[in-house]
């Protein structure tokens, strides 16, 4: 499919609590090329500043980070605040605490309920913010989150959160978090080539309490943290072909395809696949094409 002149517009919009974001977004995590996330060596410094920038002038308006996203030479935040301050008003930046990095990149435990105060601020500071327009707590294999999402609902009180979200969680902790304070996004593992029944259920839940889905690595899928995958199988690369389109496009397509409410945050140091990630919001399936998806889906499990 072309790229021309396609933005995010053409994506479709969600709100985040009361922030309206196109449903085609950015993350940053890919831009730092941190060893942690298997990224190997990060994007030239000046081209990632000119990706978030053309993200942004291509109609994103929803930029996904955090304050562990980085490597000994690039930091998400710093990029962001580099490249985009001062901020657009429509621009959203949802950020994520509880996982810990020291200084030197090595990962630590998970951050307790009190030491979450510091993980805010340290967002706010990176990204030149008064408050953090979202923030996720991304669960660390806890059983119960209640303390923790307990701990950020004071600073959403407190006025240094905007809105809350939860990530890498069960339906359970969903239910949990609700019973604490109002939550506007779920951030899972969620791909087409990945069949997840928590997932599914999690994509049915959040829909039914008009939260929304962003689903990460739906375009890595099996390769997860390594990058996107290049095993596409043969529906995958049967629409693909109908559609004169990439199979990373068909699969950020059929992510949005899930629902009204399913947000993609596709992350590239390249400027030409965000171009590619952002016109994938264009790109609509047949109920058919949608179906032999499904089905492929189905076996993949």
């Amino acid at each position: 499919m072309t790229t021309e002149t396609i933005t995010a517009d053409a994506s479709g919009t969600f709100a985040l609590g009361d922030l309206p974001v196109r449903r085609i977004g950015f993350g940053t995590m890919r831009l730092t090329g941190s060893a942690a996330f298997h990224h190997g060596t990060p994007s030239d410094r000046q081209r990632s500043l000119a990706v978030l920038r053309e993200a942004v002038g291509l109609g994103v308006n929803h930029i996904d980070t955090a304050a562990f996203y980085f490597s000994a030479l690039r930091s998400a935040n710093e990029l962001v605040n580099t490249a985009l301050s001062p901020y657009p008003d429509d621009l959203v930046i949802a950020t994520k605490v509880g996982p810990y990095r020291d200084y030197h990149g090595a990962w630590g435990p998970s951050a307790r309920p009190d030491e979450l105060r510091g993980h805010v601020e340290e967002n706010l500071r990176q990204l030149g913010r008064d408050h953090l327009d979202l923030v996720y707590l991304r669960r660390m294999r806890q059983d119960s989150i209640a303390e923790h999402f307990g701990a950020l609902a004071e600073l959403r009180s407190a006025g240094l959160i905007r809105h809350l979200g939860i990530s890498a969680v069960e339906p359970r902790h969903l239910a949990e978090a609700l019973r604490i304070a109002p939550v506007v996004s779920v951030q899972n593992r969620y791909a087409l080539d990945r069949p997840d029944p928590a997932g599914d259920e999690l994509l049915r839940l959040c829909a039914e309490h008009g939260i929304a889905f962003v689903p990460f690595y739906a375009v890595a899928g099996e390769a997860a943290e390594r990058g996107a995958t290049a095993a596409h199988d043969d529906a995958v690369l049967s629409v693909a072909r109908a559609h004169g389109a990439s199979p990373a496009q068909v699969r950020i397509a059929w992510t949005l395809h899930q629902g009204p409410h399913v947000l993609a945050i596709p992350g590239t140091g390249n400027p030409g696949h965000l171009a590619e990630n952002v016109a994938a919001g264009a790109l609509r399936l047949t109920g058919g094409e949608l179906a032999r998806l499904d089905q492929a889906r189905g076996q993949a499990g």
